[in-house]
């Protein structure tokens, strides 16, 4: 693994190492989890607008699909 220096205020350093300590992460660790957790964050956030922005018609089409489904599998 290769690494690398990234310039941070000294108090942002500090906090993050305070997250990272109690979580019981490495500093690294800790930065990934962060970015990770935006990701999904952003995810989820694009799948609620999809949500959102789909028609009437095929709501119902969706939820009557995934009755079946769920009847099909409790059988």
């Amino acid at each position: 693994m290769t690494v690398t220096t990234i310039k941070v205020s000294t108090e942002l350093r500090d906090r993050l190492k305070e997250q990272a300590h109690a979580e019981r992460r490495t500093l690294g660790e800790q930065l990934e989890y962060l970015l990770s957790r935006e990701e999904k964050d952003r995810d989820f956030e694009a799948l609620r607008i999809a949500i959102a922005q789909t028609s009437p018609e095929d709501m119902a089409s969706y939820r009557e699909e995934a009755a079946w489904w769920d009847r099909a599998t409790d059988a």
